[in-house]
């Protein structure tokens, strides 16, 4: 007989929750283990003594993870998603007759906590990790990533240097009058007089005038990220009034975005991360890797892991870092960045005497150390006399045309190089440069594509740096639920087991079993 449901709401019903929620759920299982009730503790001196009660920092922090699990980046979306989820109702301790926190409690709660407070809970969940046997810790792999800000563009303003506002403005900037008409004004101008202050010298400022000149010949459009414009914005040039922390950006063969610089480190045993922070995304990578050390050494020393190989791609290369990292006692297994020769060809090295011979046998002796202003690292200089290089067979090739005498600088940090260089090439080298593609890049991937990295939803460099420790904790998270611990099949466990027995059957036999020894 066919059967037809009729629908009809009842006055009264009897519903529960856990009852409702298998056990099995994804949701249910992290309720089980996460325990986040120290957050009461860490988070009361940021509210007042009086006053309507706020959202219970619990549920805040249970909220937030949900978003970047669900691969949701909207406060207002992730409340719609929620209320519709029977588990995650359950998850945050709601019942389905409560009212969810308003989208914006969620916004203002972000703000109010400091950087202190998440970088807690996320130490937290990699102790979790640690407990489980899920971080193997002596070996660091650790990367970088842009992350699209939330500003555009379109918006983007020129630098002006203080004492000469309007006449930089009339010199410098050609706004067409299309432009007039399409300029997209931010409401609010959010950045400080000094990163509204222009910081390129007057060589740039002379390249970008004439720049800007054929560029309001060539077209009528602003310089935003869609068009031809694009490439003649820069950081010393150009500010958000939206969000000044952000930074303009690119990666080859894309467009110039507003980004901010994501620096992850994952442990390579079950790749969980073991750092992450929000950095300018103007900065090379070389310049963040120490500040990542000296965060990330502490907190794997303090749970008690001990840390020996850092790997890195080469753009953390730097003498100044290998330098560090030989005096921390890490092994670094950094490929050095393309431009280092450690010396002119066909030169050898005598490191006792610390002099170059050329290839007509001529020492080139060491001369002094000095600070390389351009890229502000040390650098020793070698040089010869012109009595040396005269009648020289090299010398147009070596000299060049006006030069009388050979002159030429190398790194100060040439040893910490060639021996990282040793590493790196070495059969262990090798094998590290395939742990961190296969360990790292796939983290990356993951954060950016389905844990709701793809773009930070707040403004500024704090804001920002709570949003990455949100997605690592939340991936932390997913892979301690799904970790199982993996044992060998071996003979190992079984003979340990005789060896021990057997030396409990030896100590009963030599025991004395006198009355003295029963008593």
């Amino acid at each position: 007989m066919q059967g037809k449901k009729e629908y009809q709401e009842k006055l009264f019903t009897q519903f529960l929750l856990s009852e409702r929620v298998p056990e099995h759920n994804f949701y249910r299982r992290l309720k089980s283990v996460l325990d986040l009730d120290y957050l009461y503790a860490l988070t009361k001196p940021y509210y007042g003594a009086s006053g309507q009660k706020s959202i219970d920092p619990v549920v805040f922090f249970k909220l937030c993870l949900v978003g970047y699990l669900e691969n949701l980046i909207s406060d207002r979306k992730l409340i719609e998603h929620c209320s519709m989820r029977l588990d995650i109702l359950f998850f945050i301790g709601y019942d389905v007759d409560d009212q969810l926190p308003w989208h914006s409690t969620i916004s203002r709660t972000r703000q109010l906590f400091p950087e202190e407070i998440f970088e807690e809970v996320f130490t937290k969940v990699l102790q979790m990790c640690i407990d489980k046997g899920m971080v193997s810790g002596h070996t660091q792999a650790i990367d970088s990533a842009p992350i699209k800000a939330n500003a555009s563009m379109d918006s983007l303003e020129l630098k002006v240097p203080e004492q000469d506002l309007q006449g930089h403005l009339a010199e410098v900037r050609h706004i067409s009058h299309r432009d007039k008409e399409v300029y997209r004004k931010a409401k609010e101008n959010k950045a400080s007089k000094e990163q509204q202050s222009i910081s390129a010298n007057k060589q740039e400022l002379a390249a970008l005038k004439s720049r800007n000149k054929k560029w309001s010949k060539d077209q009528d459009y602003r310089p935003g990220a869609k068009n031809k414009g694009a490439r003649y914005t820069s950081n010393k040039t150009h500010y958000s009034p939206t969000d000044p922390d952000a930074r303009i950006s690119v990666k080859p063969g894309k467009a110039r975005k507003l980004n901010y610089l994501s620096q992850l480190s994952v442990d390579t045993g079950h790749h969980v991360i073991t750092d992450i922070r929000a950095y300018h995304a103007d900065k090379k990578d070389n310049q963040h890797l120490q500040d990542i050390v000296s965060r990330l050494q502490p907190r794997l020393h303090k749970t008690g892991l001990l840390w020996r190989n850092c790997i890195a791609d080469a753009g953390y290369s730097s003498g100044e870092n290998y330098a560090y990292l030989e005096q921390l006692g890490l092994q670094s297994f950094i490929p050095p960045h393309g431009t280092y020769r450690g010396g002119p060809k066909g030169f050898k090295y005598n490191q006792e005497q610390d002099h170059y011979i050329c290839p007509q046998a001529e020492v080139i002796p060491f001369k002094k150390v000095f600070k390389d202003y351009r890229t502000a690292t040390l650098k020793k200089e070698y040089r010869s006399s012109s009595k040396q290089c005269k009648g020289c067979p090299l010398q147009s090739e070596c000299l060049g045309r006006t030069a009388k005498e050979k002159k030429f600088s190398v790194t100060y940090y040439k040893e910490e190089y060639d021996r990282n260089i040793e590493r790196v090439e070495s059969k262990q080298g090798r094998y590290m440069k395939a742990k961190r593609q296969s360990t790292v890049e796939p983290v990356f991937g993951t954060l950016t594509q389905f844990m709701g990295l793809r773009k930070i939803n707040t403004i500024g460099l704090k804001q920002a740096n709570k949003c990455m420790h949100l997605s690592a904790m939340a991936y932390n998270l997913k892979k301690y639920l799904k970790f199982t611990q993996k044992r060998a099949k071996s003979g190992a466990k079984a003979l340990r087991s005789l060896l021990l027995e057997i030396k409990a059957l030896q100590y009963l036999i030599n025991f004395d079993l006198s009355p003295l020894n029963l008593a």
